[in-house]
Formats: C-alpha cells, sequence, structure tokens
C-alpha cells in the first residue's frame, strides 16, 4: 500500500516535531599517542541516517531514530587527518578512530597536589 500525498504531508510534520538532543560522544588517545578515538551514542539510531562529517578540529555528526533527532558538533584536542578516519557503527555505538595530524602527540604527567 503506497501512501497518499496527505499521508507524506502528515508524517513530515510530526518527523519535524520530534525532539532534538546531542548526543553523548567521549574521546581519548591510543595508547601508541599516534590516533584519537571517539564514541558517540545514538541509541535506536539506523546506519543510515547517519551522517559524519569532520575537518582537522571538529567532528559533526547527525542521526535519527523513531522518536529523536541527534545532532552534535564536538572539538577535538588536538588536529586530526580527518581524510584518513575510519568508523564503525554497532549496537548503537559509532566509533571514530582518526590519526593525529603530527606523527606523535606528545603529553607529560602533571602532579596533583
Amino acid at each position: 500500500m503506497t501512501e497518499t500525498t496527505e499521508e507524506n504531508k502528515i508524517k513530515t510534520e510530526i518527523e519535524s516535531k520530534k525532539p532534538v538532543l546531542a548526543p553523548e560522544m567521549c574521546s581519548w588517545t591510543s595508547e601508541d599517542d599516534l590516533y584519537t578515538i571517539i564514541e558517540i551514542v545514538l541509541p535506536g539510531v539506523e546506519k543510515d541516517t547517519i551522517k559524519l562529517r569532520m575537518n582537522e578540529e571538529t567532528v559533526f555528526v547527525t542521526g535519527e531514530s523513531d522518536d529523536v533527532r541527534y545532532v552534535g558538533g564536538y572539538g577535538l584536542c588536538c588536529p586530526v587527518a580527518a581524510e584518513k578516519a575510519h568508523s564503525t557503527y554497532k549496537n548503537g555505538l559509532l566509533r571514530v578512530e582518526v590519526p593525529f595530524l603530527e606523527e606523535k602527540f606528545h603529553t607529560v604527567d602533571v602532579k596533583i597536589d
């Protein structure tokens, strides 16, 4: 059964009233300090609705479930080689691994008083 124009209009109106939320995001540096790992929580989102964009300093993501539209933009701590990013999506978790632009990310331990 195909939807009529009126049914499509009503469906579009309902979908446009979905709440918009920023998804949870967590990132950390790999143990070898060569790349960053980013995880973004998108519960109930179908993979084909996800749009992931990156540049050297920022990650942008959108996705939709039946009830929620997720939209987020996140700054990264250090410049990355966005064109070399690799991502996977499984069970509501989008995981992105992307190398730093510099060959090695240097950190120092800071004493906490």
